[in-house]
């Protein structure tokens, strides 16, 4: 039996954003992230979904209205 592990992949709006650090949880690699896209700090995180040798997690922006 042979054990790998698989990277993992951040996808927010259609950009592949690769992983800060693996050691981080995935609630630290989004607010790594929101500093540059300020969306990502309320969007939901989808995931984990296995993409070829990578799990993917997607963040997907919440949708609301304003006013």
């Amino acid at each position: 039996m042979k054990i790998e592990v698989c990277t993992r992949e951040f996808l927010y709006n259609g950009v592949k954003l690769p992983d800060p650090n693996p050691q981080m949880t995935v609630e630290q690699v989004r607010s790594t992230y929101a500093s540059v896209y300020p969306d990502i700090a309320t969007a939901s995180v989808d995931g984990p979904e296995p993409v070829g040798e990578k799990m993917r997690y997607t963040f997907t922006r919440a949708i609301g209205s304003k006013g």
